[in-house]
């Protein structure tokens, strides 16, 4: 008799473990990506080669097979301690193999963006 009520419960108690918050235990902040700033994007002028622009921003998180002449640049954070999600992105155009325009969260001589959650 005692062995139907003690491995339901056992079951209970272990299936709460998995919904509740310990307090004070550390949770890391993970960011993920290229780091954007406003002084790169500041950088960035018309007709720059391709390997101009990498040399600036980096390498594209997203090189689309099918678009050769669209870059990607995205930034996405996690805070761990608030769960706070922010993500920024830059996409850069090319036409032979020269930048014509961005697009996105940044603009050259602009402000930096306000932080966005999605």
């Amino acid at each position: 008799m005692l062995k139907f009520f003690v491995a339901p419960t056992l079951a209970l108690v272990l299936a709460g473990c998995s919904t509740l918050e310990f307090p004070f235990v550390y949770r890391i902040d993970v960011e993920q990506g290229n780091i954007l700033t406003q002084e790169m994007v500041d950088q960035l002028k018309p007709g720059m080669s391709k390997s101009q622009v990498e040399y600036v921003m980096g390498s594209a998180l997203l090189r689309d097979t099918f678009h050769e002449d669209r870059w990607d640049y995205v930034y996405t954070r996690r805070d761990g301690r608030t769960d706070e999600r922010t993500r920024h992105r830059l996409s850069v155009f090319f036409e032979n193999d020269r930048l014509v325009r961005l697009a996105g969260d940044y603009r050259p001589g602009g402000e930096p963006p306000a932080t966005q959650i999605r």
